[in-house]
């Protein structure tokens, strides 16, 4: 272990996706305490997600495993016990490690409160989600300390699919910023690790009207989509072009204006600035206590979002680049490379190896993950790391029965749905929007027989290396 162990400032947002920060392109979002962020650090342009769906790609990247390893492969599923989080073996290594906000390794639906393993946690402000449906919900017990509530407070203007939030200082962002704050404050003599995991900026798109008002729909562009894509598409996304998630009840999109569409994303980067204010937040406490240079910071998201793209809105079943790769950002200051953009291919689990690295502790055998630390130390090209990623949905949302592999290559996507005939093959070299289907294109049969034989070597490579192999029989 290092001479002063680092402390961990672990920041995971909820569904966001990777062309959200203004440092890496978008020029309509405004993000410049993340574009810091990156400035200071190195920033993964090719970070992807092990499922498009919050629980199995949550634990994937928090115990360093595939989903198929884990057993925990979809919403609804619990971890299993004997698996552990990386904060469990930093919690092991002597440091104190906090939460505020999301975990979601576990069901905690209709009132139900999230079980939780022993996963290494001392201090744990649970808050699944804003809105106050479980008592245990830490966040509503902090309005109700500050004299509100989120009834009271929820009650701004409202469109069919956007709606004026809780105002900033009330907000569930802003409050996992004021536990992590405290947490900083609270821990500067030990070492620590803290995930900080708010809801934003996940659906409903309902910002605080400050942050809204700043975004003019008008001057936003329209989801990216081209005339018939859907006609060569699986039944999934022709459904889910039609109602989100498949649900009559939710975004009808045959109802939904040019406007509709740019409000929801003007909603959208109102609520990835209103984070961007909170990580300001979170570094000048750092740079308050002098712990600043002794912490390893993350920026990521468990997932994407459509955002209309292609026709339709939230998750599901989709393995486009929208909805599995997102932003990751590693700052250090003066340990690790700064303002370094690597584009090689990487995956979330390998997160869990490279902080343990970092900070000296040693990396189980049965992690499946590859520490980023050549990388970040400038011992290894930056754009190399991985030959391929590798993503799984399986039974995970409202379409039962769906069961989804997905291998991306830099230049070559296929995407498998199991028990069909149905798939998706891209080249992204020609097509990077994802576009034109080529799964059943025939003058492509051969780079397809390649793919599907390379995602078929992936699902075997997956398999659990645990327990180990002691003999020879």
């Amino acid at each position: 272990m290092p001479q002063i162990p680092p402390n961990v400032l672990w920041i995971c947002t909820d569904q966001q996706r990777y062309d959200t920060i203004r440092a890496l392109g978008n020029r309509h979002i405004n993000t410049p305490c993340i574009d810091q962020l990156a400035a200071n650090g190195v920033t993964f342009t090719h970070a992807f997600a092990q499922s498009p769906v919050c629980t199995p790609s949550r634990a994937a990247f928090m115990t360093g495993r595939y989903p198929r390893t884990t057993k925990c492969r979809q919403n609804g599923q619990a971890l299993p016990p004997n698996e552990k989080l990386v904060s469990r073996l930093f919690a092991d290594a002597g440091y104190t490690c906090g939460l505020a906000g999301k975990l979601h390794l576990a069901t905690c639906a209709n009132g139900t409160v999230e079980s939780r393993i022993d996963d290494g946690y001392e201090v744990f402000h649970w808050s699944h989600h804003p809105q106050p449906d479980w008592p245990e919900n830490a966040y509503t017990q902090w309005l109700h300390t500050q004299g509100t509530s989120w009834e009271e407070l929820y009650g701004g203007p409202s469109t069919p699919y956007i709606k004026h939030g809780i105002p900033e200082a009330y907000n569930q962002t802003t409050w996992c910023a004021e536990m992590a704050i405290q947490f900083i404050h609270e821990q500067k003599h030990r070492p620590w690790f803290f995930s900080f995991n708010c809801f934003a900026p996940h659906h409903p798109f309902d910002p605080p009207s400050e942050f809204l008002t700043r975004y003019n729909p008008d001057d936003l562009p329209l989801p990216k989509s081209k005339p018939n894509e859907l006609k060569t598409k699986p039944t999934y996304q022709q459904l889910d072009s039609k109602f989100a998630h498949n649900d009559p009840d939710g975004y009808d999109m045959a109802e939904m204006s040019d406007r509709d569409r740019r409000e929801i994303k003007a909603a959208y980067y109102a609520m990835v600035e209103l984070i961007d204010k909170q990580v300001g937040r979170m570094m000048e406490a750092l740079q308050d206590t002098g712990q600043l240079d002794n912490t390893i910071v993350i920026f990521m998201s468990d997932h994407g979002e459509m955002l209309g793209d292609h026709g339709f809105y939230l998750k599901g079943p989709h393995f486009y680049d929208e909805a599995v790769r997102v932003p990751l950002i590693f700052s250090w200051k003066d340990r690790i490379q700064s303002d370094l953009k690597a584009d090689c291919l990487m995956e979330l689990i390998d997160i869990a190896p490279t902080l343990l690295e970092a900070s000296g502790i040693d990396i189980p055998d049965y992690i499946q993950g590859q520490s980023l630390m050549p990388i970040l130390l400038g011992q290894a090209p930056e754009s190399q790391h991985r030959k391929y990623v590798f993503s799984e949905y399986y039974n995970a949302w409202t379409h039962k029965h769906s069961y989804g592999s997905m291998l991306r290559t830099r230049d070559e996507k296929v995407v498998v749905y199991h028990g069909t005939d149905q798939g998706e093959l891209y080249d992204l070299k020609n097509d990077p929007d994802e576009f034109e289907n080529l799964w059943n294109d025939r003058s492509h049969t051969e780079i397809k027989m390649r793919l599907l034989k390379a995602c078929f070597d992936a699902s075997v490579f997956t398999m659990d290396p645990a327990p180990p192999r002691l003999g020879p029989f």
